[in-house]
């Protein structure tokens, strides 16, 4: 069930325990969320909301975990600019996120993470999040683009 905030055209903001469960439940909530707006959840516009969502909470859970504190996701879709705009905040604030992209081996077991949302994303970055931590954020057009099939 999605928080009491998601109703259709409203905003998502959760908080989620900072654990890979916790990632999972705001890759689902995001799904969810991206069906109230009218895209199936297997359209390619849901499928890389769902895609950007695990991906930095996945990150924030890794590399941003703090002992009792939760992860935080935010989305908000801006329907004249037609985007949306994702932001997970943690509590971690002495790692942050790279500037640009790491470049990884092909066959590493992970470290794309950033990579996926450099080229899924029109832009995203990070911010400090006062009293403490930090927000990464991600901007993804809310309609297909170019080349890839409309919502079912």
């Amino acid at each position: 069930m999605l928080p009491e905030t998601s109703a259709p055209g409203a905003d998502l903001t959760a908080q989620f325990p900072s654990t890979p469960r916790g990632a999972q439940l705001a890759r689902h909530h995001a799904v969810r969320w991206m069906e109230a707006l009218g895209h199936a959840p297997a359209s390619d516009v849901s499928c890389t909301v769902a895609l950007v969502v695990g991906e930095l909470a996945a990150n924030a859970v890794q590399h941003g975990r703090v002992f009792g504190r939760t992860v935080s996701v935010r989305l908000a879709a801006d329907e004249a600019a037609e985007l949306v705009r994702i932001e997970v905040a943690d509590a971690a604030t002495n790692r942050c996120p790279p500037a640009a992209p790491p470049s990884r081996c092909p066959e590493g077991e992970s470290g794309r993470g950033l990579l996926l949302v450099d080229v899924l994303a029109l832009r995203w970055g990070w911010t400090p999040r006062r009293p403490l931590g930090k927000t990464v954020w991600a901007e993804l057009p809310l309609k297909p683009t170019e080349g890839t099939t409309p919502d079912a």
